[in-house]
């Protein structure tokens, strides 16, 4: 019964990844028009998924299986901390407005559990620490060079919008979901086929499947929203943002990497905005944002993982006290300095401060 139980949320957790990260990917055929109909975009962003998954999901599946904690540690009371983790902290940044991303959220909650146990493959860990900063700055140094020869060209009337643009953007978008479905479906079926409840060829098959039902029947509002935020770009640059994210996120899967595609989308549209606007965009949020991200997303389900485990499986008081102190003084000192920059703030516009 809690087998069942843990499919379940693993399968939930799946269809959210499918109507967040996944559907936004063909947010730029959308918004760009090349796509006229949400349906559409969000069936060929499900066969995409399902294709990327089965085809190419295999490798990362093993690393959040069994490449970061040893998978004799990963049972069934196991699986159900790592994905409830890792959803809640999700459901949690939701309603505070913070966007996280599901890779890294997922690798916390595996390594909480490993800190916990005291059973961490280090080595492992710092390769894919490593790449959550190398990716998205190779999408950024990819896209810059690039982008700064086309403007150039548009510039002097060579570079023109063709009608076979459409149909390129409409491949990228395929490409950027056949990346998601290779990489994000391994956030939700990789505990369970750590716990050996199923083997990794029906982990990516029904991990695929819901990810992509969870794009295609959920992801409409997520894809109208990314797609009406990127109008403002040109084919040529959503073909460039969307390929070079979704090459990126291709190679790191064969290597069985996680890493967050929404930071490496990110890093090119920064690109993007560098060739066009110059320096100026590195000072806008978006830059914040990314940082921001990066750092809180792996500690926030980090320390949900391991709260769980030293409560319910170890019944460590001590550390949980020692956790729960160390999470409320953080909390504390960030409204404390909220509160000095607010009371600041009003004294300067009344006139009574500097």
């Amino acid at each position: 019964m809690i087998e069942w139980f843990a499919i379940i949320i693993s399968l939930f957790f799946a269809m959210n990844i499918g109507a967040s990260g996944a559907a936004a990917s063909f947010g730029v055929a959308y918004g760009s028009g090349a796509i006229r109909k949400a349906h559409f975009a969000l069936i060929f962003c499900a066969i995409g998924i399902v294709l990327g998954a089965v085809l190419g999901g295999g490798e990362v599946v093993k690393t959040i299986s069994s490449g970061i904690i040893p998978q004799k540690l990963i049972n069934i009371h196991i699986v159900l901390i790592i994905i409830f983790s890792a959803t809640s902290s999700l459901f949690v940044a939701n309603l505070m407005g913070i966007p996280l991303s599901t890779s890294e959220v997922t690798v916390g909650a595996v390594v909480g559990v490993g800190v916990a146990y005291k059973l961490l493959f280090v080595k492992s860990l710092l390769v894919i620490m490593m790449f959550w900063l190398i990716v998205p700055l190779t999408a950024f140094l990819i896209v810059f060079p690039i982008a700064k020869g086309l403007y150039h060209l548009q510039n002097k009337g060579i570079l023109k919008e063709f009608r076979w643009l459409s149909y390129l953007l409409i491949l990228a978008g395929f490409f950027e979901a056949f990346s998601a479905g290779m990489n994000n479906v391994a956030n939700a079926v990789g505990p369970l086929v750590g716990a050996n409840i199923m083997s990794v060829t029906n982990g990516i098959w029904l991990g695929g499947i819901f990810v992509a039902l969870g794009a295609l029947l959920l992801g409409k509002k997520v894809l109208e929203t990314n797609g009406k935020k990127i109008t403002i770009y040109t084919k040529w640059e959503g073909i460039i943002i969307s390929t070079t994210g979704a090459t990126l996120v291709i190679i790191s899967s064969i290597f069985g990497l996680p890493v967050p595609l929404t930071q490496v989308t990110s890093s090119a549209i920064i690109g993007i905005g560098m060739a066009k606007d110059g320096r100026g965009v590195l000072q806008k949020h978006i830059v914040k944002k990314i940082l921001r991200i990066w750092f809180v997303s792996p500690l926030f389900s980090l320390s949900i993982s391991y709260l769980l485990v030293k409560v319910f499986l170890a019944s460590d008081a001590y550390s949980v006290t020692v956790l729960l102190s160390v999470i409320l003084a953080t909390l504390g000192t960030i409204s404390l300095m909220k509160a000095i920059k607010e009371e600041k703030r009003s004294i300067h516009e009344e006139g009574s401060g500097i």
